[in-house]
């Protein structure tokens, strides 16, 4: 079994799994895929179940859930399922190839040079994103500096879904008190991993936009990390976090 597995969720990629998965097994170094799958009535789980059967029956691993119960809590029951299978480094990732497969052996290299969270972050070296319109760009580029001003993070990329973890943080950080379910997850982590003190480096990527499938980002997921934010920052002051 690989050290390295990284998880992606998916809801409705029927056009993109396939074609994610052997992106990802065609890396120079290896790494076990795990797809947390929300019931995608479009088939998806179907397709990673005939590679499982044809092609990568031993490195290839689904989890099926009944409904569709948010990006979060995917992750959360990833993550619980690589802890319990032994994985020392867990990287997630989406399915569209907005983050690029390539990108995973440099976030593996700063885990294994002495980072525990590495982030393949759009904004460490300006803003590296393609095919967004400018109104997005700046949305996400000033949320994550509003994310920085709030929690204190240096983080450039505070919003960035394309990460990976040592499993000692995910084993630290108490997975149950996670508790956004939207993209403002992806900050709550980060934000959770920092203040028990571990180490977190964000590695430059170019971001593209997905251009098969839908996007899953809704009003709805952009209030809940504005809001959350500063709701996340004033109970972190009356919560306990033990170092690593």
């Amino acid at each position: 079994m690989s050290k390295k597995i990284v998880i992606i969720p998916t809801y409705n990629e029927r056009e993109n799994i396939e074609e994610i998965i052997r992106a990802v097994f065609s890396l120079h170094q290896s790494f076990d895929v795990l797809i947390v799958d929300d019931n995608s009535p479009d088939g998806t789980a179907d397709i990673v179940k005939n590679l499982q059967k044809h092609e990568y029956h031993l490195n290839l691993h689904l989890m099926q859930r009944k409904v569709k119960n948010g990006l979060g809590t995917a992750y959360i029951d990833g993550f619980k399922w690589c802890l319990q299978e032994g994985y020392e480094f867990i990287f997630e990732m989406d399915a569209d190839f907005s983050h690029n497969p390539n990108d995973l052996p440099k976030l593996y290299e700063a885990l294994c040079v002495g980072a525990d969270v590495a982030i393949g972050s759009r904004y460490k070296t300006g803003v590296n994103v393609v095919n967004w319109p400018m109104s997005r760009v700046m949305l996400s580029y000033f949320a994550s500096s509003y994310v920085r001003f709030i929690t204190g993070m240096k983080v450039h990329d505070t919003t960035a879904g394309f990460v990976g973890y040592r499993s000692r943080v995910l084993s630290h950080i108490q997975l149950d008190q996670i508790k956004f379910r939207g993209y403002a997850f992806q900050i709550e982590m980060k934000f959770t991993a920092w203040k028990h003190g571990f180490t977190i480096e964000e590695v430059p990527i170019i971001f593209t936009d997905r251009t098969k499938g839908e996007s899953k980002i809704s009003k709805g997921i952009i209030q809940e990390a504005v809001g959350g934010v500063i709701s996340m920052k004033i109970k972190s002051f009356f919560r306990k976090y033990d170092k690593a």
